[in-house]
């Protein structure tokens, strides 16, 4: 019995052999009676020499402990580039910021399926409260003079619930950190959680096409801008970027396709009837696909090959300065430059990143009236994630395919002079040639 407690439970103190861990191991047998006691600790004894045996863990692991040591395990993955270092910061930050807090010192070993569908609840409950950013200009309008400076503290606050992207990003964490409980057996597989991940019902946040007119407008600026505290590299990675942009927006591709994408993957062809095109074999997710472009996709790639350092057929066609794969994505540079145009943040506050591109893609593909399913093959996604995601497309943005052949309803003889709708590096305001009608 332990003298710095006040009930008169049994404990039993168990020596771990000398080959595994020179330690005890002490454990609560919960019962004041000796006899059950002796029972309880000679079944304790059992189950330590059956753990050592088998080689399961004998101490048990909190969550905080194992999450961590996942951490750190991801962290060894980014230095040696088999995932961004950018990657696991932000899985550092969802464990840091919110697992750990969540599950606190609890035992992983009592963490199982009913904690992990419990944590959206506590989640949408402990979100960070929210500083209102626009309140000093507020209150410059409404005074017609300059707010007095306020501290952080002074800043009006507002609890805002985590969007159900950021959760489901949490989630996904969560199972994985299980996953690698189970595969160090510090937990057996039954515990890892299988439900069902919460649903993300947000609108991805794709540019409008007045938002890439002006993107693309001003893109050109500012690569092409001159600033005394620039460098060459600074001016090559801008051009990257803008070129990047373009294939990005013209193709769909994913971030972790673009990044994998080498020269000798790239496909010069034709169609039936004459058409260019190119065919680009993409792999991402641990899957391959294949994606096709419009000719014009050709001057982009040969504008990157002409300031490319690396253009062999097995080098990566979206490189950092030294030749070698952009691990990144040229993040900070697709940020100053959304920053410069003032289409970081869309019109719901979501904050914008290279990925938008694709959402760009997509949106403007389905208001061209492509169908859904030839999209979601050239997407390598389903059907249901683009009606899902991409639903907002209007039917007025269609009519012209919804009401072929309606009465009243004739097709045009000539295309007016508006402006290029493609998703291409025409379309900031050039005007189409007219077509004669047949």
């Amino acid at each position: 019995r332990r003298a710095d407690v006040r009930h008169k439970n049994w404990y039993c103190r168990v020596k771990v052999p000398d080959n595994v861990q020179n330690r005890y191991k002490v454990i609560s047998l919960k019962t004041p009676h000796e006899r059950e006691a002796r029972d309880k600790a000679f079944d304790h004894d059992a189950d330590i020499r059956f753990r050592v045996k088998h080689a399961v863990p004998i101490f048990e692991k909190s969550f905080e402990e194992v999450a961590l040591e996942y951490s750190a395990h991801h962290k060894k993955m980014a230095e040696t580039g088999q995932i961004t270092m950018g990657r696991w910061k932000k899985v550092d930050g969802y464990i840091r910021l919110h697992l750990i807090p969540c599950m606190g010192s609890k035992q992983i070993i009592h963490i199982g399926e009913a904690e992990w569908k419990e944590y959206p609840f506590w989640r949408k409950k402990n979100n960070a409260l929210k500083k209102d950013k626009s309140y000093g200009s507020r209150q410059k309008k409404a005074n017609g003079k300059a707010a007095e400076p306020q501290t952080e503290e002074d800043k009006p606050q507002s609890h805002v619930p985590a969007k159900d992207g950021t959760i489901r990003a949490e989630m996904v964490v969560f199972r994985a950190i299980m996953n690698y409980a189970a595969d160090k057996q510090y937990i057996r597989e039954r515990q890892v959680p299988q439900g069902k991940l919460i649903q993300d019902d947000a609108r991805r946040e794709a540019f409008s096409l007045p938002e890439y007119r002006s993107l693309h407008t001003k893109a050109r600026k500012w690569r092409d801008r001159s600033h005394e505290n620039d460098t060459p590299v600074k001016k090559w990675y801008r051009q990257m970027t803008y070129e990047f942009m373009l294939v990005m927006t013209n193709t769909g591709m994913r971030t972790i396709e673009a990044r994998n994408l080498k020269w000798k993957n790239i496909d010069f062809r034709k169609d039936k009837e004459g058409r260019k095109f190119i065919a680009i074999f993409v792999e991402g997710k641990k899957k391959f696909g294949e994606l096709v472009a419009a000719s014009n996709v050709v001057d982009y790639f040969e504008r990157i090959r002409k300031i490319s350092p690396a253009t062999k057929p097995n080098d990566f066609v979206f490189c950092n300065y030294a030749g070698k794969q952009c691990c990144d994505n040229y993040d900070a540079f697709v940020e100053d430059m959304l920053k410069e145009t003032g289409l970081l943040y869309g019109d719901n506050g979501g904050r914008r990143s290279a990925y938008s591109f694709r959402h760009t893609y997509a949106t403007f593909r389905l208001m061209e009236g492509v169908d859904v399913y030839p999209l979601a093959r050239q997407m390598r996604t389903s059907v249901q994630m683009i009606e899902k995601h991409y639903g907002h497309i209007t039917p007025s943005e269609n009519a012209g395919l919804i009401l072929q052949g309606a009465p009243g309803w004739e097709p045009i003889a000539e295309v007016s002079d508006e402006k290029a709708a493609s998703v291409n590096a025409k379309a900031d305001g050039k005007k189409r040639k007219p077509t004669r009608k047949k």
